[in-house]
């Protein structure tokens, strides 16, 4: 499957004598020679006149680098990304944290790579991002986790944009389509690709196929948590119809009508079906005690506010610590009020004035973001979906979702 390119035949070749793994993955990607600096769109690796100007080493190298961004997917997760952070994305932090990772990996599988090269560790010092060694690192981070940590502080991307130039760091990766094409291999046949190809480097004992057990990057998380979130506040609030005895049954009707017609039995009364006669509610409960970014919560605001635009649910914000302190209820301009919170950090947490209060507005369901670091109250007659933006317990009661990307 892989397409001629004259200028990286050589290296393509002794790709294979050296790194099995990689040598399988090359047959999936199509190579072509163009203008312009080497680089991945897609499946593609077009390979610039610079390319002619490297040794044989770091082509090898380079040749692995994109072969790489092309079995991982990294043009169409990008383009995922891009599609959650909106304006906020920005391609050259996600660029940084695939560059990262994927040199990281070659260079412990022996690969030369070209210079000037971003590696992981050296990424996460520069982040101020704490890691022990380098397969630590690789087995923690995946490039979309890694990009969005490097985006929730606006201090620290602009430091890392400024790094990066220094280093003369320039993307190499152009951004995809997160949607499936049919037309295009899917994550699923990629996934069974790089299982076959690092079965080989493992069993030949060198290049990459050392490392595949290793690699978080493999195997990212697929579905990011604001889609757990919107699937469980539109389970919550779509409108039921419920029984009501004040009126009834269709069926009753047509059979009530028959019996009068044909002088039969009366059936058995059958109550209909009635639609609520108030507008949905769910409660969002912050609690500031908590660590929770602003752009965690950027994210978490837009799926809150278009799942009540959709179902014209009502939704109120109560902010608490050991109390509540603040009650709003969320019109247009409460929303873009959220977003724009400045979080305190530290003090105390105690749920039950939030679940009193909540209870009054009587909600379909409360959303409680907080780290859960307090005593529970009894169960309430409300379901509760806690947010949280670090592993914790599960709780006697609730589903929790975890809210955050960055570690």
């Amino acid at each position: 499957m892989t397409s001629a390119s004259p200028r990286a035949a050589r290296a393509l070749a002794h790709l294979g004598e050296v790194d099995p793994a990689l040598a399988v993955l090359t047959l999936w990607c199509r190579h072509r020679d163009g203008p312009g600096t080497t680089r991945t769109d897609g499946d593609v690796i077009t390979y610039g006149p610079a390319f002619d100007s490297l040794g044989l080493p770091e082509q090898v190298g380079l040749v692995a680098h994109h072969v790489l961004h092309v079995a991982l997917r990294h043009s169409d997760r990008q383009a995922g990304l891009a599609e959650r952070l909106g304006t906020a994305f920005d391609p050259s932090l996600f660029g940084l944290a695939a560059d990262g990772i994927i040199n990281e990996t070659l260079i412990l599988a022996g690969h030369a790579i070209p210079r000037p090269a971003v590696t992981l560790t050296d990424l996460l010092a520069e982040a101020g991002i704490p890691e022990i060694s380098a397969v630590a690192a690789l087995e923690r981070w995946d490039a979309d986790r890694l990009a969005m940590a490097l985006h929730s502080e606006p201090k620290r991307a602009k430091r890392l944009r400024d790094w990066s130039q220094k280093r003369g760091f320039s993307v190499d990766l152009g951004i995809g389509d997160p949607k499936e094409d049919a037309k295009k291999q899917t994550a699923s046949d990629w996934r069974n690709q790089i299982l076959r190809a690092f079965e080989a480097g493992r069993k030949a004992g060198t290049g990459i196929g050392r490392l595949g057990a290793i690699l978080a990057d493999l195997a990212p998380d697929t579905v990011p948590w604001e889609l757990h979130l919107r699937g469980a506040l539109a389970r919550a609030l779509i409108e039921r119809p419920r029984t009501s005895w004040r009126r009834p049954a269709g069926a009753w009707v047509a059979r009530m009508a028959e019996a009068e017609r044909s002088g039969g039995p009366v059936p058995v009364f059958e109550p209909g079906r009635q639609r609520l006669d108030h507008r949905p509610r769910f409660v969002i409960g912050l609690d500031t005690s908590s660590s929770i970014d602003p752009q965690t919560l950027r994210l978490f605001t837009a799926e809150a506010e278009a799942i009540a635009r959709r179902t014209g649910a009502e939704a109120h914000l109560l902010a608490f610590d050991v109390a509540v302190f603040a009650q709003v209820r969320l019109d247009p301009n409460g929303w873009n009020g959220l977003r724009d919170v400045p979080f305190r950090v530290g003090g105390g947490t105690d749920f039950h004035d939030l679940f009193e209060r909540a209870a009054r507005i009587q909600p379909s369901i409360a959303v409680i973001l907080t780290d859960l670091d307090a005593p529970l109250p009894p169960t309430p007659g409300f379901p509760v979906l806690w947010a949280v933006p670090k592993p914790v317990t599960q709780p006697p009661y609730g589903r929790v979702i975890r809210i955050s990307d960055a570690g």
